[in-house]
């Protein structure tokens, strides 16, 4: 793999590698990864034809199709592209020019604090203007900013219409061609400001760039625990996989940069459940770049209880269809890796539908000795998974190291993440899938 801070440190696609020069790997990650699924399915012949005789054969080869060969092929795709990849560092000599941080709050009076103190905390050279936009907040959320004194900072007030409302309320006042969005209980960490604008600014057709956003409050409750490590290695390692293709799918509200034209091109955020997503993809529609940088750290607030971890996740899945119902065409428009990676999330409904409505009853029943739907094929699927995370792990390790960060200990949250969290986490998107397809009412 060669010397890992030439992989890590710098994060994203380096100006002189271009798609030709990707598309190597590209082929090669997905050769391997289609190999392991062939191999797989010649291994499952038995299992399909021993379940056939409960669910017929085409039901049975479906079932075993998306809850192991299909997760398979996607652990293996991740995984030879994590390791087929070479990065250099980004380079910051460049003029960073002026830079707005636009907010969106809503009873945020308790989390506004440490936010602006993140904020103040940069060492940016330029101008920082930040927007914050008060959605019709109940507590004190408008009192503290209007006692707050900065220069350089607009509060605005608007009545409670949802976060994309506020965000393009503060998008009009925008008065700079950076654009940065935080959320309200984002703390930025140190030289966040600097590396994701050079980020942006290294190719024209970067639109935006996704930071990397981190759990902060993972000592709170063993599901923040478990948040801690999805954020830490799942969520950052499909945001440097996509990114290594240029093919960001989500530039998120917590911590992106954008170009401030360009999200007015677009008419800023729609008014949707899952509002960054959908406008994501609008740019990738016009054929412009998003990319990852994994040096630009954010730590946010992970949901503490069950019931607003499961409130997210729905408002996540949600956001997946809402961008497939808006901007499908991509996988025909573009014909490039965003295009492909639009076309895996079709996957990701029957797989969630399928661990949901046949893998977590299989292995109920494998507990009292009936392995009809759970078994050593299924288990396949781990030892891929385990790879991953020691992949990431030594990549996230090297970014800390260089930040002058410390992975915490979280041996509970780690067991839980890598054992149950699949588990739970795909009956929750199930329902959100649901919602979305149904037009349940939205709620932010």
């Amino acid at each position: 793999m060669g010397n890992p801070t030439d992989i890590v440190v710098g994060g994203e696609i380096p100006a002189s590698l271009d798609r030709e020069a990707l598309l190597p790997r590209f082929l090669a990650a997905n050769l391997g990864a289609l190999a392991f699924a062939a191999a797989a399915s010649l291994l499952a012949l038995n299992w399909i034809g021993s379940l056939a005789g409960i669910l017929t054969l085409p039901g049975a080869a479906i079932v075993v199709i998306f809850i192991a060969i299909v997760p398979g092929y996607l652990n293996m795709f991740m995984l030879l592209s994590l390791l087929l990849f070479r990065q250099k560092p980004l380079s910051m000599d460049i003029e960073l020019p002026p830079l707005s941080i636009l907010v969106a709050a809503y009873n945020e009076e308790a989390n506004l604090p440490e936010t602006l103190r993140g904020i103040e905390s940069q060492d940016y050279p330029a101008d920082i203007e930040v927007i914050i936009v008060d959605d019709g907040s109940t507590d004190g959320t408008l009192n503290y900013l209007r006692s707050v004194q900065r220069p350089g900072l607009q509060v605005i007030s608007i009545p409670h219409q949802g976060k994309a409302a506020a965000l393009n309320a503060g998008l009009e006042a925008v008065s700079h061609r950076v654009l940065i969005t935080i959320d309200a209980d984002t703390f930025l960490y140190r030289q966040a400001l600097r590396r994701i604008v050079a980020r942006l600014l290294e190719k024209p057709e970067h639109a935006a760039v996704a930071g990397s956003v981190l759990v902060k409050n993972s000592r709170e409750s063993l599901l923040t625990r478990l948040q801690e490590w999805d954020y830490f290695l799942a969520i950052n390692a499909v945001k440097r996989q996509q990114g290594m293709y240029r093919g960001t799918l989500v530039a998120q509200g917590a911590f992106s940069a954008f170009r401030t034209g360009v999200v007015r091109a677009a008419r800023g955020w729609p008014d949707r459940i899952g509002e960054d997503i959908v406008l994501t993809w609008a740019l990738l529609r016009e054929g412009y770049l998003v990319a990852h940088e994994p040096t630009a750290i954010g730590f946010t607030r992970a949901p503490v209880t069950l019931r607003s971890f499961i409130r997210q996740r729905q408002r996540w899945a949600r956001g997946m269809i809402e961008a497939l119902k808006s901007h499908i065409d991509i996988i025909w428009r573009r014909r490039d890796f965003a295009s492909y990676f639009v076309a895996l999330d079709l996957l990701f409904p029957p797989l969630d539908l399928f661990i949901t409505a046949a893998l977590i009853p299989g292995m109920v029943l494998a507990c009292f000795g009936h392995f009809y739907l759970a078994g050593a094929m299924t288990l396949l699927v781990l030892p891929l998974a385990g790879l991953i995370v020691l992949t990431m792990l030594r990549f996230q390790r090297v970014v800390f190291n260089f930040l002058g960060l410390r992975i915490r200990r979280n041996i509970l949250g780690f067991i839980a993440y890598f054992f149950v969290y699949q588990l739970l986490v795909s009956p929750v998107c199930v329902a959100g899938y649901c919602k979305e397809l149904l037009n349940y009412r939205r709620k932010w």
